[in-house]
């Protein structure tokens, strides 16, 4: 979908006035096509633009010109590079003594994915890049999905409009992306680390119309013909020994970027911070999984939340392996420390079993991908009946936290 701007237009010696001469042009003849060649023109001579998508430069100034598809086969190609991007960096970081496997299924299994396709043909397919016994990463998963134009069943269907509000209905058409990983580290003093985005796309199926205005019979028309769809994600961590300043250049990473998309002071951190600890509980134990991160579900689909959920995952390596995982790799650690990473290990996966929403999900179907599905499983774990920690152990002041999770920008006035 990618186009170069003309380049009859680039090569003209005088960009400013290029620049002028185009936003006059859309003046008369009230173009916005003209306004965004105006723009991207007076952006190249500038040097603040190297390459150009269509989509991307038309929705800056029309934004209903990039459509619900439009938007899931974009997020699509995104999570697919991306899932390369970080592969090659963390096998970099492994130093070539491990290598990710790949786990092809469905339609990746062939080229089948690089042939045009019918709008309407249902197909899925994803590919498990899963790494094990490395210097850093015990056990580490790097997980793409895509579902194209499948059926939704009435208990997906009605779990979908309970959560979203949407008429959303059995026998809709739906479309979804994903890209997960967990990264469960061989060092008590690397944090595992968990993140993923993800689009759900539905096409609805036309409603009964009989008792409704021709208006609101053509509203509906138009919002199912185009669909709706929503995205969701984040990034959160689990240490096992606690480093202030790492969680807390973790959480300030995150409020960057949610600051970067959404102009209100923190609101949206704060927010997807407090869904983040309210979603990674474990209720039995009274306790939270980790320090958190940010985490939102049924964001309505825009080209602003597209842009931001892209962010979102690009800030994941540099987040984690660019910082924590360097200052903390090389620490020295004891058996007792090891024992109690692998303790709190049984708490991830109590977790992962009994509550995570995505996990139910994928055992819901006629036929699922078990290893797929419990892939995010640490390698290693213990149960240690009715466990005591230490007073004023390192391991007490973790325990502490999870039991009441901080703010940890307090201290940075938000």
């Amino acid at each position: 979908k990618s186009i170069p701007f003309p380049s009859a237009i680039l090569k003209l010696k005088n960009n400013q006035m290029n620049h002028h001469l185009f936003f006059y042009i859309a003046l008369l003849l009230k173009c916005n096509l003209a306004v965004s060649f105006a723009r991207l023109a007076f952006s190249k001579s500038t040097g603040l633009l190297t390459s150009c998508s269509a989509s991307t430069f038309l929705a800056t100034n029309n934004e209903e010109l990039l459509t619900k598809d439009d938007m899931f086969q974009d997020f699509a190609s995104f999570l697919q590079s991306k899932q390369k991007e970080i592969v090659s960096l963390l096998e970099e970081a492994e130093g070539g003594k491990s290598k990710f496997s790949t786990d092809k299924w469905g339609f990746f299994l062939s080229n089948d994915e690089a042939q045009d396709k019918s709008p309407t043909s249902s197909r899925s397919g994803g590919i498990a890049r899963v790494i094990q016994n490395g210097c850093i990463i015990e056990k580490g998963a790097v997980s793409l999905t895509i579902i194209e134009n499948s059926i939704l069943s009435n208990e997906r269907a009605k779990t979908i409009s309970s959560r979203s509000g949407e008429d959303v209905r059995e026998g809709d058409v739906y479309s979804a992306a994903a890209l997960s990983i967990v990264l469960h580290t061989l060092s008590p003093m690397v944090p595992t680390f968990r993140s993923d985005v993800r689009i759900f796309f539905v096409r609805q199926k036309q409603k009964n119309q009989q008792d409704d205005s021709s208006d609101a019979i053509a509203e509906d028309t138009k919002q199912r013909q185009d669909g709706i769809a929503w995205f969701g994600g984040g990034s959160d961590l689990t240490p096992y020994y606690l480093y202030d300043e790492d969680i807390r250049f973790f959480h300030q990473t995150l409020r960057q970027v949610c600051d970067k998309h959404f102009e209100n002071e923190g609101k949206a951190y704060r927010e997807m911070k407090q869904m983040c600890d309210e979603y990674f509980y474990l209720p039995a134990r009274k306790e939270h999984r980790g320090t958190g991160g940010i985490f939102f579900d049924d964001l309505m689909a825009t080209y602003q939340t597209l842009n931001f959920t892209k962010d979102v995952a690009n800030s994941w390596m540099p987040s984690w392996l660019d910082t924590i995982v360097r200052k903390r790799q090389c620490l020295p650690f004891t058996e007792q420390q090891r024992q109690w990473q692998l303790l709190r290990r049984g708490r991830y996966l109590e977790f992962n079993l009994l509550y995570d929403r995505g996990v139910r999900f994928g055992l819901a179907g006629d036929n699922p991908r078990i290893e797929n599905v419990m892939v995010s499983a640490p390698p290693m774990i213990a149960f240690t009946y009715n466990h005591k920690v230490e007073v004023g152990s390192e391991e007490e002041k973790l325990v502490n936290v999870l039991k009441l999770p901080r703010d940890w920008l307090a201290a940075e006035a938000l």
